[in-house]
């Protein structure tokens, strides 16, 4: 199965998680990037699209898409890439590595609301979605720190734990 890992990172989680799955699966990596790239505007919704890719989707049989949530939504430039290529995908995976938390994740901001959104709006080509959450590579200390999620990024030195044991079980499933 030929795969591809799309990503947008805005503080570098997710462009660390998009290079350890490319690189377990030995697979293209390619990221999305906004015409604009404004963390404001993107908050606001405010959408310039992206820029062309230099990969065509339709030649891949499963596409991994990595990326932030934000307040509870599918980020601008993850959004674009989704709608602009939903006729080429055959099989969609979205990964994030977001603040939500696993006790969280139904609540206003949780990542689960953000994987119901993206399956209504992809169907039956989204066959997975998988979080992981930044408090896992927090200390106990670190966690106090309500900006935490927004101040630590997952890099070699904290991917350890339990967040480790969730990336094996994500990997064995893809």
């Amino acid at each position: 199965m030929k795969t591809i890992v799309y990503y947008y990172s805005n503080k570098g989680s997710n462009r660390y998680l998009a290079n350890k799955i490319a690189g377990d699966l030995k697979c293209e990596m390619e990221e999305i990037k906004p015409r604009l790239n404004s963390h404001m505007l993107m908050l606001t919704g405010l959408n310039f699209g992206n820029r062309k890719l230099k990969t065509n989707v339709e030649d891949f049989d499963q596409i991994i898409l990595c990326g932030p949530i934000w307040m509870g939504k599918l980020i601008v430039p993850l959004k674009n890439f989704v709608k602009k290529n939903i006729s080429k995908i055959n099989k969609l995976i979205f990964v994030t590595s977001c603040g939500s938390t696993f006790e969280g994740k139904d609540k206003k901001f949780g990542h689960n609301l953000v994987f119901k959104s993206l399956k209504k709006m992809t169907g039956e080509k989204c066959v997975h979605c998988e979080a992981f959450p930044i408090g896992l590579i927090l200390t106990e200390e670190q966690k106090k720190d309500p900006d935490a999620d927004m101040k630590y990024h997952l890099n070699d030195e904290n991917f350890k734990g339990e967040i480790v044991e969730i990336y094996n079980a994500f990997m064995r499933k893809i």
